[in-house]
Parts: structure tokens; C-alpha cells; sequence
């Protein structure tokens, strides 16, 4: 059975993807795992978050485990686009795997500058973070309006005719900029990022942790998302959400996803896409399932 799918204008030689922000810019992954052995399950890498800028992220404590998962607030940590083109990008494309680079800032004029600094270059596509407040709008998350998102989505599509998604945050209005998305030609919709958590952690003195919730416990959360925004809307959906087996993706794949992005269970096992790849192609072919025919 083959497992290659198209979405969009992106063509993929596996449905799953690394999720942006579990395995950095590969560095330390590489260790682990060749981008050999990756490319024979993976279909693309998503990249950590880009800004326009270098982020310093947040101050320690940064990670906290929770029951079934973990609270981040690493702070959109990166050195930047000029240093990642310079010092990360050329080494990602000798992998052979296709890249998407995911794209975070504070207004629609960085996101705009952003995608015009890849557009002479080979990434396969862009993910746009759309989690992030928007100064200019008065710190208004861009994921709390389907205005400011179908602003954001008209300008970037302007500019950028290759492959397109939108990482949409699990709240806000989410519905309707899932709409917007469709409206606008976006190639597909991620679903979904972290959701708003908090740790007190314990080091001598309480600390307070606030940060996104990721891992298994999201699971059943963003499966519904994925299940009810396939009923309202015809576009691609990239399930990302606690994913780490193989039977997790076919659950997500029956409720509607396309394709997977897997992430935490990363950080967890540098081999685990192997393993859930692996299982994933046992059950659908031992099952007998029609890859996204339900």
C-alpha cells in the first residue's frame, strides 16, 4: 500500500510530519536518528517557530511534566530569520525532506517581511502560527478574530504561492477562521496547537508555570476539534495533538486528518515517528482502511 499523499500544492512521500518546536532546527536529532532513516517515514519537517528577530524565550522554569503530558513556556525562543537562512536553513535542505517553516511575529507587516525573506529560497511550504498577539491591534491574539486572521491570510497569499497552512490555536474562533482559511486558498489547516495551562512547581519557593499543554492528554480534545471542524469545512487537516502510536493518527485519520504531525512523543523517544509510522501502516493495512475515504 502507499502511503504518499498530496495536499495542496505539497506532495508527501508519508502523511506524517515533525511538529515545530519538539525537535529544534535538527541539530540534536541528528544524533539520534540519520535524515536517512527519517525520510522513509517522514514527508516533512516543520521547523521550530521563526520570528523576524531573535527571541531570548522566557526565563527558567521553562518545562513542567503534568499527568499524560507537559506545560511549555519556552517563549518562542529562536536566533531569528536572517540567522536561521544563514546558519540552519541550507542544512535542513540537504535532508532531501521537505521543509515548512513556521512562521510566528506580532503584526501582519513581520509576518509580510518574513515570507518575502524565503521566497528566493527551496522551502516547501510555510505553517503560520497565528497564536501570537498582535501589537498593533492592542495585543489581540491573532487566533481571537477571524478578521484579523483573514487580514493576515490575504496579505501572506499575496506574497507566497507555494505551499500554505495555518497552525490554528484550540480556542478563540476557531470556526470561523477555520471558514477563512478555506475562503482564502490556505492548503490546510493544522489542528491544533497547545492548550492554555498552568504548573505550580515546587523549587524551595512555589513558582508559578504558565505556559501550553501538550502530550496524550490533549488527545481526546483536539480528536473532537479535528471530528467537528470536518464536518464544517472541506479543507486539509493536519492533525497535531498527542499523537504517539500508531493507533493515535488512524483515530484522527477516522475523524477527518489528512495528515499528522507529531510532537511531543519527540521529546520522549528521538525514534518515536519510526515507531508510529510503523504501526500506523500495520493497522491500516491489517484493517483493511481506505486511507481518507471516510
Amino acid at each position: 500500500m502507499q502511503f504518499n499523499i498530496s495536499i495542496g500544492k505539497l506532495n508527501l512521500s508519508s502523511p506524517f510530519m515533525l511538529a515545530s518546536g519538539t525537535w529544534g532546527f535538527g541539530e540534536e536529532l541528528f544524533n539520534w536518528i540519520s535524515p536517512s532513516e527519517l525520510k522513509q517515514c517522514v514527508g516533512a519537517l516543520v521547523t521550530k517557530g521563526v520570528s523576524l528577530r531573535p527571541m531570548p524565550g522566557n526565563p527558567p522554569p521553562r518545562i513542567a511534566e503534568t499527568p499524560c503530558g507537559f506545560v511549555n513556556s519556552i517563549g518562542l525562543e529562536n536566533p531569528g530569520i536572517t540567522a536561521f537562512k544563514e546558519k540552519h536553513l541550507t542544512i535542513l535542505l540537504e535532508t532531501g525532506i521537505p521543509i515548512i517553516v513556521n512562521l510566528h511575529s506580532e503584526s501582519v507587516e513581520e509576518f509580510s517581511e518574513l515570507v518575502r525573506e524565503l521566497k528566493s529560497t527551496d522551502v516547501a511550504g510555510i505553517e503560520l502560527n497565528i497564536s501570537c498577539p498582535n501589537v498593533k491591534k492592542g495585543g489581540i491574539s491573532f487566533s481571537s478574530s477571524a478578521e484579523l486572521v483573514e487580514e493576515l491570510i490575504k496579505e501572506v497569499r499575496s506574497l507566497w504561492d507555494k505551499f500554505l497552512s495555518v497552525k490554528l490555536s484550540p480556542v478563540g474562533d476557531v470556526f470561523n477562521i477555520a471558514k477563512v482559511c478555506e475562503r482564502y486558498e490556505v492548503d490546510a489547516i493544522v489542528v491544533a496547537n497547545t492548550y492554555p495551562a498552568m504548573v505550580v512547581i515546587d523549587e524551595g519557593e512555589f513558582k508559578f508555570l504558565k505556559g501550553g499543554l501538550s502530550g496524550p492528554a490533549i488527545k481526546p480534545l483536539t480528536l473532537r476539534l479535528v471530528h467537528e471542524l470536518h464536518q464544517k469545512v472541506e479543507i486539509p487537516i493536519i492533525a497535531c495533538g498527542g499523537i504517539v502510536s500508531g493507533r493515535d493518527a488512524v483515530d484522527y485519520m477516522l475523524c477527518g486528518a489528512k495528515a499528522f504531525q507529531v510532537g511531543t512523543a519527540n521529546l520522549i523517544d528521538p525514534f518515536a515517528v519510526i515507531k508510529i509510522f510503523n504501526e500506523f501502516k500495520r493497522i491500516v493495512e491489517d484493517r483493511g482502511l481506505k486511507l481518507w475515504d471516510m
